[in-house]
Order: C-alpha cells, then sequence, then structure tokens
C-alpha cells in the first residue's frame, strides 16, 4: 500500500515539471503537503463569496465547497472520535464533535495550518467576520474530496488538521456551547426555550444574523453573528448570564 503510494506521488512529482501553472502546484504542495491533481477545485476553496461581487459575479465562490466540506469532515471527526474513544457513549461523541466543528475551532485551525494566506477575499481585515478562515477551512476539505477521494482526504484531516490541535480533549471538555446548556437547563427545569430569527442583515461583509431566545415566552436574550449559529450561541450565552444572575 505504501510502495503504491510514493509511485503515485513519484508519477505526480514528474508530471508537475511539465504541467501549466506549475507556480501555483508548487505553492499548494508546500502549503498541502501533496500535489493536487487538479487546480480549480483548490482556486475555488480559496475564493470566498465578498470578491465575487460587482464585476466578478460570474466567477465562482467556495459555498457549496464549504456545503460538500461540511458534510465530509464532520463524517471523518465522528469515525475519528468513535475509534479513539472507544467506551464513551453516544451523547458524549455527539457533544465531542460539535466542539472540534464549531467555528471557532475551525478557525482556530486554519490559521495556525497558514490558510489565511491564500483566502481571496474583500474583507480580510475585518476581525468579526473571521469565520471566513474557518468557511475556507471546509471548503478546502470539500476541494480534496473531490480532487483526491474520502480515503486520501480522511489521511489529510487526521494528520494535518486535527495534529494543530494540542490537546484535543482538553477542547471536548471544554463546554462553550451555550444552546446546549440552555436547552439542558431548560429540561431540568421544566421551561420552554424558544429561538427566533429577527432579521438578516445584508452586509458588504456577509449577513448579519439577529436571534432572539425567549423562556417562557419571556425576553431572555439577543444575539447578533454571521451564521445563524453564531446568533443563536450568543443570543443563548446572554440567557444563561441573565439566569444565573
Amino acid at each position: 500500500m505504501k510502495t503504491k503510494r510514493k509511485v503515485k506521488e513519484l508519477i505526480d512529482k514528474v508530471r508537475l515539471l511539465f504541467c501549466k501553472d506549475r507556480e501555483s502546484y508548487f505553492l499548494l504542495y508546500n502549503f498541502l503537503g501533496f500535489i493536487p491533481r487538479h487546480l480549480h477545485p483548490y482556486q475555488t476553496a480559496f475564493t470566498h463569496s465578498s470578491s465575487t461581487s460587482g464585476h466578478n459575479k460570474k466567477l465562482k465562490n467556495n459555498e457549496r465547497l464549504e456545503f460538500l466540506g461540511d458534510a465530509v469532515l464532520s463524517s471523518i471527526i465522528s469515525d475519528y472520535l468513535y475509534t479513539t474513544f472507544r467506551n464513551q457513549r453516544e451523547g458524549f461523541l455527539s457533544k465531542s464533535r460539535s466542539r472540534l466543528v464549531c467555528r471557532d475551532s475551525l478557525n482556530n485551525i486554519a490559521l495556525k495550518i497558514g490558510l489565511d494566506k491564500f483566502i481571496g477575499s474583500t474583507n480580510k481585515g475585518q476581525h468579526h467576520n473571521t469565520h471566513i478562515y474557518g468557511n475556507a477551512l471546509e471548503a478546502l476539505i470539500g476541494a480534496i474530496y473531490i480532487d483526491r477521494g474520502y480515503s486520501f482526504c480522511r489521511t489529510f484531516v487526521i494528520e494535518k488538521v486535527l495534529t494543530v490541535i494540542p490537546d484535543i480533549e482538553s477542547i471536548i471538555k471544554d463546554d462553550n456551547n451555550y444552546k446546549s446548556l440552555l436547552i439542558e437547563w431548560s429540561q431540568k427545569e421544566h421551561r420552554e426555550v424558544t429561538f427566533n430569527l429577527l432579521s438578516e442583515e445584508k452586509r458588504t461583509d456577509g449577513l448579519l444574523f439577529t436571534t432572539e431566545v425567549l423562556v417562557d415566552g419571556e425576553l431572555y436574550g439577543l444575539g447578533e453573528g454571521f451564521s445563524k449559529r453564531e446568533s443563536q450561541q450568543n443570543a443563548a450565552k446572554e440567557a444563561l448570564e441573565k439566569i444565573k444572575n
């Protein structure tokens, strides 16, 4: 198996010497640790929607690849957790996966591996919207899946992505899923919790979502975010602070 892999890598390197866009291939090789077979999926993965507005509208952005990569990453992480934590129950595995693939975690991983240097966006410097890095990481995983298949993509995630997390167990134990905590509290206290999306504001740096959380019909928290999930988490955090006080 290893011999076949080495032969394929050698063939890819030889092919690289005679292909067009050698500079782009070499840049990706230095970043990814392998030679892509096709450039296009990676170029799309690095293209944020903000850079395809106006006269560039016909260019493809990474939103579709992000959708695909999210599903592939979830599958790989599920497999990894199932294999690594053999004695843990389903609830532990679900929470662990949620924390590993949450936006903050993916953003941090993307920055650690240097993905931000490859992203084409008009708003990279706007730190409140740094979820673009986590989105791009998912899109990159989608691109690798299309270019090299699931098995190769799984190896990349485990060897390149998960290895930059110094202590996976500490992330798993760090319970900052405010929505989940609020729902758990409501179930114990027999209270009704409702999340309502109030608005979607289209801005130059993306969609800004505003969510309210009601407890037994009473407003307990408001949250904003550049994804529905982020706005729900911020609203739940505010609600938990109100409950605590």
